[in-house]
């Protein structure tokens, strides 16, 4: 079947992170493959936003921007409606929960014909019971829905009451990035990548690490990232007397760079949809310790490619850091096992793949129930003859 009509994926951006990341790697790809696709870009202005859309824009992707002035904005609702109706696009694809609440409301009211969601992320928010009750409906207005990892998936159905098995499951994807540069440090070094916000758990891996201290005295971290926890986090390192081992990297792109000039990766996240994080450094056969939380499960491979540990919980974290920093043969094997995974796993090709698979079954579902499917003027519908 030819694809038929446009896509439009919405999101509201502050920054490039793992969602947005997720997006400049699918969108020119299924550009590639003969989707005419576009994106509408929710923001406040934020400059990481304009970074995102020039990157987005340079890989060939059209790309419009309605600003927000509030989380609840009436006029930005009724600009997103008119451009809806004015821009008729066959799918409409959300992401994150503005993008929900905007996009399946007005995409119901503009006669969108598919509406897909995809849920990216753990927040705290999800646990407030009023919250859950008003993102289910919400999400009832979607024809499809659309989780990153099953442990997402899993999390969603305990927390908010969502159906898990409703979900349909498209881990992110990753393009192999060249030959990889092995660890050529003479010290254990360790790199923790995310923004300094609680769920990441930061705190946890600055008690971990001055516990592995105390065993391998050489040991040093790489925290990367920004974020309003970073003063409370350097007082943190200080009290616990390992200032002096740990350096604050700020914000770093590309992520390659300080993913190879470390030994191991180390994601001590409290929720995770994913951890692109974690599959980046597994590209870069870099072994990756994760609290066994979302999608991380599924990424690393317990004792195989890395080591998983209970979320929270520093004692452990210690334990499996001493393991890999004391053995970096063994960190270095498993790294290599890691990007094996990765490449076998975790292409972005599978990612692209399981995407079309959804909206084509939308597109096959439509076409069965009323015989042709509706599309932009001047395209032919996709039961029309070549």
């Amino acid at each position: 079947m030819r694809n038929a009509g446009t896509v439009l994926h919405l999101q509201k951006v502050a920054g490039i992170s793992g969602s947005e990341a997720h997006l400049l790697s699918l969108l020119p790809r299924l550009k590639e493959r003969g989707w005419d696709v576009g994106f509408l870009m929710l923001h406040e202005h934020e400059p990481g936003a304009w970074d995102f859309a020039r990157e987005l824009t340079a890989r060939g992707i059209e790309l419009d921007a309605i600003p927000l002035a509030a989380d609840v904005d009436p006029i930005a609702f009724v600009r997103i409606a008119a451009y809806l109706a004015r821009r008729r696009p066959t799918i409409l694809h959300t992401h994150l929960v503005h993008a929900d609440v905007y996009g399946q409301l007005t995409g119901l009211i503009a006669g969108v014909p598919i509406r897909i969601s995809t849920k990216h992320g753990f927040n705290e928010f999800r646990e407030n019971p009023g919250f859950a009750l008003g993102d289910r409906a919400i999400a009832s207005l979607a024809n499809a829905h659309i989780a990153i990892s099953r442990g997402l998936a899993r999390y969603l159905e305990d927390v908010e009451g969502f159906d898990g098995e409703s979900f349909e499951i498209v881990h992110y994807g990753i393009e192999p990035d060249g030959a990889v540069r092995p660890y050529e440090g003479r010290v254990p070094r360790l790199l923790c990548v995310g923004r300094l916000i609680p769920i990441k758990g930061h705190l946890v891996l600055l008690r971990a690490f001055a516990a592995a201290r105390r065993e391998l005295p050489d040991l040093q971290l790489d925290i990367a990232g920004r974020g309003p926890l970073e003063p409370a986090l350097r007082a943190v390192a200080k009290q616990l007397g390992v200032d002096d081992a740990v350096r604050f990297l700020g914000h770093v792109s590309p992520i390659q760079r300080a993913i190879e000039d470390s030994a191991v990766l180390v994601v001590p996240s409290m929720g995770e949809g994913f951890g692109m994080v974690a599959l980046e450094a597994m590209e870069r056969a870099r072994p990756v310790i994760a609290a066994e939380i979302g999608g991380l499960g599924e990424l690393v491979e317990d004792g195989v490619t890395g080591v998983l540990v209970p979320a929270g919980e520093p004692e452990q974290l210690a334990r499996a850091i001493v393991r890999l920093g004391g053995d970096l043969a063994l960190a270095a094997s498993m790294g290599e096992a890691g990007r094996r995974r990765a490449l076998d796993r975790f292409l972005q090709e599978r990612c692209t793949d399981r995407t079309e698979l959804v909206y084509r079954e939308q597109l096959n579902g439509r076409l069965r129930k009323n015989g042709t499917f509706p599309t932009r003027p001047g395209h032919k519908s996709a039961t029309e003859p070549g």
